[in-house]
């Protein structure tokens, strides 16, 4: 989708007149075979059907932009004595190194 070919959009659209000929079922089965469809109406895009998981990438990609956007402001807006160092940051918690250590963590 994202590097999609002149060829490969012309193979995602579909007129509006094929959800009136009751094609819908067909249409969803397309669209999740390929993960878009962009249905036309008077030779004009209408609307776009993107798959469930083809939507959950991109709202996952958009929450990912967003938390980079924000962090790269953070960055920014930060002056140094802002900041305290690890050592500080574990004092201030009142967590040892030690039991940091010992804590399994698993990120994705």
């Amino acid at each position: 989708m994202y590097n999609m070919s002149v060829a490969g959009m012309m193979n995602s659209m579909i007129p509006i007149t094929r959800f009136n000929k009751g094609e819908a079922t067909k249409i969803f089965e397309e669209v999740e075979l390929s993960g878009t469809k962009i249905v036309v109406k008077n030779n004009k895009p209408a609307c776009v059907l993107v798959s469930p998981s083809q939507y959950e990438k991109l709202m996952e990609m958009i929450s990912d932009y967003m938390l980079v956007v924000e962090a790269e402001k953070r960055v920014a807006d930060s002056k140094p004595e802002d900041n305290i160092s690890h050592e500080e940051m574990l004092a201030e918690l009142g967590i040892s190194r030690e039991e940091l250590n010992k804590i399994d963590v698993e990120i994705e």
